[in-house]
């Protein structure tokens, strides 16, 4: 297999301080001029989040906050955090490597130009192989999420999938000055049916919003002996500035309906594709440490991966009350 060499970053701060960089700025507080109506969804969220979500309390009921350039986030170190499934990317937005008995489901594929010197560079310090990657899932329809996708689809062979409706917006845009290159449409992710790769199965939930056909996603990892249900809700809305009320009650509704879901399935591990509020860094930092017969930092239980939710959808409220529009 050809080697690729990750290139040298040169980042003034680490993963922690990148992250805590761009949450400073977002602490939650209320408005002297909030209605009743505002603050009475700013304490819903505060009291939801507690001191396990107060990271994302502060990011997400904050009006404008900071995310940075994403695109040149510090590299997370490549590391595996079940035994079927692996991180790498960025620190802002990163990639899922889901090992099955048939090859590599990816989770996302990273930013366009970034394929060589990040993604196959991180898989290969995680011992994988690139020819291995069959699936490659798109939680939604922007760059930062399927710029690799016509990559791995024209060197490998690796089938891309989306649902419909952001099938259909990447292809309108495609003519658009600047669009990275998009992939050939091939698979269309149905909501409740199965992408399944081996012994593998990701079931997919359509959580319209972020973009018409944004993707939650539910599926197994293993810990030794341990089975976990992990979910990753893929069309998290970081700028709620660039989306309509339309868009935001949307989503609003579509958190409750993956919420219905998670809850119905037992998620207890919560992963997300812009880890940039959900103490990813703590966890990873944890999981270098744990001992054989300790609990895993990333299985956090089904209450608290509903009270992630929960936090996001009241803060989403809070920006609708704010618009006079909830």
């Amino acid at each position: 297999m050809k080697s690729y060499r990750i290139c040298a970053v040169a980042a003034k701060f680490s993963l922690a301080a990148f992250l805590s960089l761009m949450t400073s700025h977002a602490a939650a507080q209320e408005n002297p001029v909030d209605s009743a109506e505002t603050t009475e969804h700013i304490n819903a969220a505060r009291d939801i989040a507690g001191s396990q979500w107060e990271a994302a309390f502060n990011f997400v009921c904050t009006e404008a906050p900071e995310i940075g350039g994403r695109d040149q986030s510090p590299i997370v170190e490549p590391t595996k955090i079940f035994d079927n499934l692996s991180v790498l990317g960025r620190s802002g937005t990163v990639v899922y490597a889901l090992d099955t008995s048939e090859g590599i489901i990816l989770i996302d594929s990273g930013y366009p130009g970034q394929e060589e010197s990040v993604l196959l560079a991180g898989l290969e310090s995680l011992g994988f192989n690139p020819q291995d990657i069959k699936i490659v899932i798109v939680a939604h329809g922007h760059a930062d999420h399927y710029g690799g996708a016509r990559y791995l689809q024209e060197q490998y062979g690796a089938r891309i999938v989306l649902a419909e409706a952001d099938w259909q917006m990447i292809e309108a845009a495609a003519s658009e000055d600047g669009t990275p290159p998009i992939p050939a449409r091939d698979v269309v992710a149905t909501e409740g049916v199965p992408i399944t790769l081996g012994d593998t199965q990701v079931l997919p939930t359509l959580v319209p919003g972020h973009t018409p056909g944004s993707l939650g996603l539910v599926f197994q990892v293993q810990d030794g002996d341990a089975e976990h249900t992990a979910a990753l809700f893929g069309g998290t809305i970081l700028l709620t500035g660039r989306i309509s009320s339309e868009g935001l009650h949307q989503y609003v509704d579509s958190l409750a309906h993956f919420s219905e879901m998670a809850s119905d399935m037992g998620v207890e591990v919560e992963i997300s594709n812009h880890p940039i509020f959900n103490n990813f860094p703590a966890q990873l930092a944890a999981l270098k440490t744990k001992a054989d017969d300790s609990a895993h930092p990333f299985v956090i239980g089904e209450q608290a991966y509903q009270s992630f939710l929960g936090v996001i959808s009241e803060c989403t409220k809070v920006k609708l009350a704010r618009r006079g529009d909830l």
